[in-house]
């Protein structure tokens, strides 16, 4: 059964928005605080101060943020999946030891 979804009013940049999910209001006013602070942090190095560029130079931020956190998941999942394949190796090689 799906979640409850409910309507959030909020500001980014000082530009108003409505978003329906079913987020809880936690993780929604995480997300707002996020992307504002992001805005504001492109906003103050965005030569005119354009709001477009902000947005592009924001989604940006996040995009480049998101593919490291994605590749350094990724380098970890293959250390553990390395480590299962020689703990399970090694299990294997004790069985066969001890009925030896």
């Amino acid at each position: 059964m799906a979640s409850e979804k409910k309507t959030y009013d909020f500001l980014i940049a000082g530009v108003p928005y409505k978003l329906k999910t079913s987020h809880d209001d936690a993780t929604v006013q995480e997300l707002v605080e996020f992307v504002n602070n992001k805005m504001d942090q492109a906003l103050s190095v965005t030569k005119y101060g354009s709001f477009q560029n902000a947005a592009v130079l924001t989604a940006l931020n996040v995009a480049e943020e998101l593919i490291l956190l994605k590749r350094k998941a990724h380098r970890e999942l293959e250390k553990i999946e390395e480590k299962a394949l020689k703990l399970s190796i090694d299990l294997e090689n004790s069985k066969l030891n001890r009925t030896v």
